[in-house]
């Protein structure tokens, strides 16, 4: 596989796509959730383990410098960013550690609370790591979550209620999965998830895992500046899945990997 694109080429494919650049998430959502996160809210701490103090403007610092969130204090209404220099460089470090995991013969756990965005992606990252060898774990479907279940589609964990797969910020979905595994004596080599689940994952059970957030979602940042995961890449996490394909083949090329 041979990725087609320059650098400057993939950018401006993020930017025309909104997965980075003006993206649609508003500004007083991506402050007001800083605020949530330091506040404990339960559908933004995401399982993070805080292990410094946090406050409002180091959070703030951080978003601006992971995530590519607009600089300005003063802009609190409108549009926001996520930059594609950001993105396009933690994507090569995540299609690195993806690969490497790969070629070891790991064994890896796949999940997501986005099944409308992210879930395609990772469903192609798991056919690839299992045609080349590494094992991508199982677990058993149904144990029960709040009012509904935990689901594994091909091969991804996700939490499913009243027949629909749920967005998920929660990390019990996760804490289900690794639960299960460990009662078989089985812990993941590398987790491959976002948000509650991707934190839960590295941040309190301190596991190998690489992530994906939107610019909403500071709890992950957070992890990944306090040393807890050593990437999370920031890009728009529920734009149309198709737009996503470019990215894909992105990181299966970086990590040395053909598309299935």
């Amino acid at each position: 596989m041979s990725f087609s694109m320059s650098r400057d080429e993939f950018a401006a494919y993020l930017d025309s796509v909104r997965i980075t650049g003006e993206v649609a998430t508003a500004r007083e959502n991506n402050l007001d959730h800083i605020q949530g996160f330091l506040d404990g809210n339960e559908h933004l701490e995401f399982g993070v383990q805080w292990t410094r103090e946090w406050d409002y403007d180091s959070v703030f610092e951080v978003m601006v410098r992971r995530a590519g969130l607009n600089p300005d204090r003063s802009h609190t209404h409108g549009q926001d960013t996520i930059g594609a220099e950001q993105c396009i460089s933690a994507l090569e470090e995540y299609a690195r550690i993806f690969g490497e995991a790969v070629r070891a013969g790991s064994c890896i756990l796949f999940a997501t609370g986005h099944p409308a965005g992210l879930f395609p992606i990772y469903a192609v990252m798991a056919a690839a790591a299992k045609a080349a060898g590494a094992e991508v774990l199982q677990i058993e479907e149904g144990e029960r979550f709040l009012d509904g279940d935990v689901r594994q589609i091909m091969d991804v964990v996700m939490f499913e209620q009243y027949g629909n797969l749920q967005h998920t910020h929660f990390p019990g979905p996760m804490r289900i999965a690794l639960d299960q595994l460990e009662a078989r004596g089985v812990t993941p080599d590398l987790v491959v998830s976002d948000h509650g689940m991707g934190g839960y994952a590295a941040s309190t059970r301190k596991l190998l895992t690489i992530g994906i957030a939107d610019c909403n979602d500071p709890g992950l940042f957070v992890a990944a500046e306090q040393g807890d995961l050593p990437v999370c890449v920031p890009m728009d996490d529920n734009v149309p899945p198709r737009r996503y394909e470019p990215m894909i083949d992105f990181i299966l090329d970086r990590a040395g990997l053909e598309r299935p």
